[in-house]
């Protein structure tokens, strides 16, 4: 791949990046209030509102929840799309991100740095199934780049 397409590329990871971080640490907060939300206060309501039980928000959310469907895909659906494009742009962008498992720890990896900047500065909550749908978003993200990868191969000539 040429500088220029890797430049390219590196770019849109890195918008892709601030937006996504936007969205998933500062969604209700103003880019103007972004420093004053940096603090280690503790806070025992905020620490009760994390979970640590791995499917449990995604089950009362499947089953248990009533409430309107757009609210349901908004947070299922929403931890998965919003890790797709990563799943998608670092295989295409490095070499050591074209086997699944390096996409896999790669997604799984930016999830939990983001889920304990939630739990460290209150900026969310914690929750391991975010760690499970983000994951799971990347994995989606890195089928079409081997579909891609499949189809665009050199062919090769079957000998007689």
């Amino acid at each position: 791949m040429n500088l220029i397409k890797k430049l390219f590329l590196f770019l849109v990871l890195c918008l892709y990046l601030a937006i996504l971080t936007k969205l998933v640490l500062f969604k209700y907060i103003p880019l103007s209030q972004i420093i004053n939300h940096f603090n280690f206060t503790y806070d025992g309501y905020h620490w009760r509102s994390n979970n640590f039980v791995p499917f449990k928000t995604i089950n009362f959310y499947l089953y248990i929840a009533d409430v309107n469907f757009d609210i349901r895909v908004k947070n299922l659906a929403g931890n998965v799309v919003g890790f797709i494009p990563l799943g998608f742009i670092l295989p295409l962008l490095a070499k050591k991100f074209q086997k699944l498992r390096t996409v896999m720890l790669a997604a799984f990896s930016l999830s939990l740095s983001y889920e304990i900047l939630q739990l460290v500065f209150e900026f969310g909550s914690f929750d391991v199934d975010d760690l499970i749908l983000n994951t799971f978003g990347g994995i989606l993200g890195y089928i079409p780049f081997k579909i891609l990868q499949f189809f665009s191969r050199p062919k090769r000539k079957i000998k007689k």
